[in-house]
């Protein structure tokens, strides 16, 4: 295998796991809108940022850069906070405690 063909191939497995993430992505999108229960709906927006996330590293990847590794970063860093917001949401009922005197 020359260099060539090694680049050839690896730019077209990171373009065929684009468009597989890609319909992915719709999937969980009919999933958050429609999801049967506030539950369902949260876990497809986790797993949908996710998919974000592997969507940025194939980009990185075709693009030969390492600029893309902060934006990952980001996602994931996102994708914690607002889980946890969520996860309080749906068992609290309000994200942020106010005591009132």
């Amino acid at each position: 295998m020359t260099i060539n063909t090694l680049h050839d191939w690896i730019d077209n497995v990171a373009i065929f796991c684009i468009f597989v993430l890609s319909i992915s992505l719709l999937i969980l999108l009919y999933r958050i809108i429609v999801g049967p229960t506030n539950p369902d709906r949260a876990m497809a927006l986790d797993v949908a940022g996710i998919n974000l996330m592997a969507v940025a590293g194939m980009v990185a990847i075709l693009l030969v850069t390492t600029k893309l590794n902060d934006v990952i970063l980001l996602i994931g860093i996102l994708l914690f906070i607002g889980t946890i917001a969520v996860a309080k949401f749906l068992e609290k009922g309000v994200i942020i405690d106010r005591d009132v005197d």
